[in-house]
């Protein structure tokens, strides 16, 4: 197994359809299978053992993804909004490597042993000068594929190990071959070193649909990307989509060409997805949950059940718009206690998975079972029909005199007060109870509202162990660029 039969296959079956780029002169597939095997021929004249890349979306991105799989190298794209002597300290494991980055930040590598630094300019201008690799790609499925650091915010990050037959495991499981039409591009709004990055690429390879990169994000940019690139399909995290809601309502139109948009990566507040959802009434919304070391998602909420959902009078499959949908049919979902015993249905646990997806290891161990199975760290339960419900990560879990206490059902109960724009709720220290529920609260501009009154909004609705035993207004909460809550940053602030 090896990505590069992905390239191969479009390249024979769909040569001269759009593959990146602009719809009236980007790459063609054929195109784009050239330039990969350029790209190996000038790999393995470096001797690189590793191609780093640290530049934003271009198209030297899915080029050099493939001519690493080609070269038979791992890939590793890295964070490079960290700062330089974090980034640096990462570079330096990876050595001896080829890193590619953008013109403007050469300075920051500098001196570093064992790195052949490269601009991405300079690599994609230089492939008319080679020869293409002969079509020589190992199919053992075992190489290292793609290696991505799993945090980078602080401490010793983890690298997750993507070997060939995973990312293809979950590409071959997600989408058809050709099973998209000659008018369809995805866009592409995640960072590079982002596992959802990494699979828009793969399953829009497979598929045969454009790739409309943006290297930056920006909801209004966004926007008009899709309305000018005739955009048919795009992911998003939570916080990027709650940005477009507002861009949206500012400017009337919709997204006439948009079919699609995937959604995850963070909890999504109802309200935020029940307005995109009458924004966009033609859009066909997915929910995905997946991990890093899962090679992108494992469970998906599907359109239709978004429409039953937001429709619906039974409250409990109203309820299913906060769930993740139910697991892919290539993995096997668990809820284990911290025994490893699988719970009763609607009890929460641990959520354990494997499948031929499922990586589960880092460089300098596996995370998985005797039996294959990858303990993921983030608490959830399943309820009578299937359907998972992730409630944050263990580490997250409040402990009030006893109880365990998700910190997602309160968030979710104060998001539905008019008031309340964004929250997050977290643990602190408390002499009686353990742990006190704190929420840290940002409020919609020219609302008002206490914390009294907030506090009687949660303990109407939930039991009265859920009471807040303290508020905090700000006006934003940390999030890192791939839209995840620091939570982390809050603690440290509120300590403080």
């Amino acid at each position: 197994m090896n990505l590069m039969l992905l390239l191969e296959m479009a390249s024979d079956a769909m040569g001269d359809r759009g593959a990146i780029g602009d719809r009236e002169a980007g790459l063609t597939y054929s195109g784009m299978f050239d330039r990969a095997g350029r790209a190996t021929t000038w790999l393995r004249d470096r001797g690189a053992e590793r191609v780093l890349f640290t530049g934003i979306a271009s198209p030297a991105h899915p080029i050099a993804l493939a001519a690493a799989s080609w070269a038979g190298v791992p890939f590793v794209p890295l964070n490079y909004r960290l700062a330089d002597d974090r980034l640096r300290s990462m570079i330096e494991r990876q050595a001896p490597a080829v890193l590619l980055c953008d013109a403007s930040t050469t300075a920051r590598f500098e001196g570093i042993e064992g790195i052949d630094v490269v601009t991405t300019d300079a690599f994609t201008a230089g492939l008319d000068d080679q020869e293409p690799a002969a079509n020589d790609w190992s199919f053992d499925g075992e190489l290292p594929a793609v290696l991505l650091h799993t945090s980078g915010t602080s401490g010793d990050p983890k690298v997750a190990v993507l070997r060939q037959r995973h990312l293809v495991s979950y590409v071959l499981g997600s989408v058809e071959f050709m099973s998209a039409g000659e008018d369809e591009a995805t866009l592409v709004s995640v960072p590079p070193y982002h596992i959802a990055g990494t699979a828009a690429i793969l399953t829009s390879v497979y598929a045969g649909r454009r790739i409309v990169q943006l290297p930056a994000f920006d909801p209004a940019e966004w926007v008009r990307l899709v309305r000018e690139q005739h955009v048919t399909h795009a992911m998003v995290v939570p916080t990027m989509l709650a940005r477009i809601v507002d861009v949206l309502d500012a400017s009337p139109g919709g997204l006439p060409s948009l079919q699609h948009l995937s959604y995850g990566g963070g909890r999504m507040p109802l309200p935020i997805v029940e307005r995109a959802l009458e924004l966009l009434p033609d859009t066909h919304f997915v929910n995905a949950y997946g991990l890093t070391e899962t090679s992108s998602s494992i469970a998906v909420l599907g359109a239709d059940e978004h429409r039953a959902a937001i429709t619906a009078d039974d409250p409990v499959v109203r309820a299913r718009l906060g769930s993740v949908g139910r697991p892919l049919p290539t993995v096997e979902i668990t809820i284990r206690d911290e025994d490893g015993h699988e719970v009763a249905v609607g009890e929460a646990g641990e959520i354990w998975v494997r499948g031929e997806q499922v990586s589960g290891e880092y460089t300098s161990r596996s995370a998985t079972d005797g039996e294959g199975w990858f303990m993921t760290n983030d608490a959830g339960r399943f309820d009578a029909e299937g359907y998972l419900y992730v409630e944050g990560r263990l580490d997250d879990v409040i402990v009030r005199g006893g109880e365990n206490i998700s910190p997602g059902e309160i968030e979710d109960v104060l998001l539905a007060h008019d008031a309340v724009r964004d929250v997050a709720v977290l643990g602190v220290p408390d002499v009686e109870w353990g742990e006190a529920i704190c929420a840290v609260v940002v409020i919609h501009d020219e609302a008002t509202v206490t914390a009294d009154e907030l506090n009687a909004w949660v303990t109407g609705r939930l039991r009265s162990s859920r009471a807040l035993g303290r508020v905090e207004f700000r006006t934003e909460l940390p999030y890192n660029d791939t839209g995840k809550l620091v939570r982390r940053t809050l603690r440290e602030s509120l300590a403080g």
